[in-house]
């Protein structure tokens, strides 16, 4: 019997277009069976991880998420994608590097580290989706792509801000958007911060919280995402605790009153018309996780990210 076909793909595949036959319950564990390489000037978007978390204020673990939301996609490369009906893969083609180096015991170097590895991915040509890690790691991701396209328009779901006071130095993934503003890599005039249920403060940011969104509904947040977005370079950041604990109990701060795994799915499905540079989605910490859900709401809403792309590239 012929070999092709017959799984690992993460290894064995010879282009980053297409799939071929997986078990959903075995294999190499790249994101959707993508090939692991760093030989990726021809890809589109690169995948990779950032196990960092050592700037959470509440419970660790967030270091294990990009394994985790490796592993909870194994579904989701089998069949043809949902709502679009096609495999992305037909149009995209997306490599996975594996996770960034970073090394133990320099919890200060992590920030350059990771700058570095965007720096690096960026420069060949291919955008990025990455895996956090805690929300800190935004932090030099918004730095890398903003110097690539100038300053950001940042869509961000989350429970929080992230705005508090910052100085620069400290380790902290609840003051890294704030940052972002001092510096001038993102325009928070241009940028929407969706499903926020603390307070923090809001330095010019168009908040779209979830009450309002409950009472609302997600097409209406869609309308004031595009109003405030505009045709800038926008980078979207999906904190899982944006989700409601119920549908995302595996994160480090967990806030009640989030949104449903439904609603940010059907605003993140309707942000194809926007000019899309780059996707995290951080703070998955499987030891707080119960069946695997918040890994794979986290591996739904990358994989959903992926199909805005290539439905992008399809239609020209």
């Amino acid at each position: 019997m012929s070999e092709h076909g017959q799984g690992d793909q993460a290894f064995r595949a010879t282009t980053l277009y297409g799939r071929e036959p997986e078990m959903t319950y075995g294999g190499a564990l790249s994101f959707l069976r993508r090939r692991y390489t760093r030989e990726i000037d021809a890809a589109d978007v690169v995948v990779s991880g950032l196990p960092f978390d050592l700037a959470t204020t509440n419970r660790p673990g967030s270091r294990f998420g990009p394994q985790a939301i490796r592993a909870a996609s194994t579904q989701l490369a089998e069949l043809d994608a949902f709502p679009w009906g096609f495999d992305p893969f037909d149009h995209l083609a997306v490599a996975d590097w594996g996770d960034c180096y970073l090394p133990p015991g320099d919890p200060h170097g992590m920030a350059e580290s990771i700058l570095e590895h965007a720096r690096a991915i960026l420069a060949r040509g291919p955008g990025m989706l990455t895996f956090g890690g805690d929300h800190y790691v935004t932090w030099p991701l918004l730095k890398a792509h903003a110097e690539r396209h100038g300053p950001l328009a940042l869509i961000q779901f989350d429970a929080h801000p992230d705005t508090w006071p910052d100085d620069g130095v400290q380790l902290d993934h609840g003051t890294m958007i704030g940052r972002a503003v001092h510096e001038g890599v993102i325009d928070p005039g241009r940028s929407v911060q969706l499903g926020i249920r603390t307070h923090a403060p809001a330095m010019g940011f168009n908040v779209i919280d979830a009450p309002w969104i409950h009472a609302n509904g997600p097409a209406a947040a869609v309308e004031r995402i595009r109003e405030t977005v505009g045709s800038d370079p926008v980078y979207v950041t999906f904190d899982i605790d944006c989700l409601d604990p119920a549908f995302a109990p595996g994160t480090g701060t967990p806030v009640p009153g989030g949104l449903s795994s439904a609603q940010a799915l059907a605003i993140l499905r309707d942000l194809g018309d926007l000019s899309l540079v780059g996707m995290d989605v951080v703070e998955v910490a499987p030891a707080y996780d119960h069946s695997g859900i918040t890994a794979t709401a986290a591996a739904t809403i990358a994989h959903d990210y992926l199909c805005l792309l290539a439905a992008q590239r399809r239609d020209g």
